[in-house]
């Protein structure tokens, strides 16, 4: 069942009523309020920009999750990371992030990181609810990726690389500052084969959100 959001309204219906996509929702607006209750529940939007004007909502009843201690660390990137080539921080250049991520991805069929999506999660990244990882070779952004920070967990957004492996970089930096903090798992929305090489894994909805309203805050 898809159901249409009341405008005038940020509240959700029951996600797990929804499509066995997870698609359950349409309509509304990315306003920074709507949003962080839509994370809080375990809902994201994402739609093609070029079919569509109003966002689709997306809660799949299956997680696919990392688990920050458990982020899978290849050989070749360990040599990588010893070389000392790149480095790597958070927060520094959100912009560049984003940007890098919707230039990687504008020319693909159903893209969906249009203007207005970039518009809000920098205006949530504004808020102190978004956060950037970024790729470094010398002065040059040559990867990264960006989520929203939410209870115990950061819900993957978007990554991106200009070099070999630099998101893979960006995510085994993430997941090691989560585990330090004490977070509890990486939201990657949907499996990638990038992502199950990296240790990702699938976890029941109502798992996902016993995890998430855990009393932890990644800082």
């Amino acid at each position: 069942m898809i159901f249409r959001l009341d405008p005038d309204s940020i509240e959700f219906p029951d996600p797990t009523e929804g499509d066995p996509d997870g698609l359950f929702a349409v309509g509304g607006d990315l306003s920074p309020e709507r949003l962080m209750l839509a994370y809080s529940l375990g809902i994201f939007p994402w739609f093609s920009f070029r079919e569509s004007d109003e966002p689709w909502w997306y809660c799949p009843m299956q997680r696919f999750v990392i688990f920050p201690d458990e982020i899978h660390v290849s050989h070749s990137m360990r040599n990588l990371m010893n070389k000392g080539n790149y480095t790597v921080t958070f927060n520094k250049d959100f912009k560049g992030v984003i940007e890098g991520c919707s230039e990687e991805r504008i020319d693909m069929e159903g893209a969906w990181l249009g203007r207005d999506m970039i518009e809000a999660y920098t205006r949530l990244h504004e808020l102190g609810f978004a956060t950037s990882v970024e790729v470094w070779k010398g002065e040059e952004l040559v990867g990264g990726l960006y989520g929203v920070t939410i209870g115990t967990a950061f819900c993957g957004e978007s990554m991106f690389s200009r070099v070999p492996a630099a998101s893979k970089l960006a995510l085994i930096h993430l997941a090691r500052k989560m585990e330090s903090k004490g977070a509890l798992l990486i939201d990657c929305q949907f499996e990638t084969p990038h992502l199950k090489s990296m240790g990702g894994r699938h976890i029941p909805y109502f798992d996902y959100l016993r995890l998430l309203r855990a009393p932890l805050w990644l800082r």
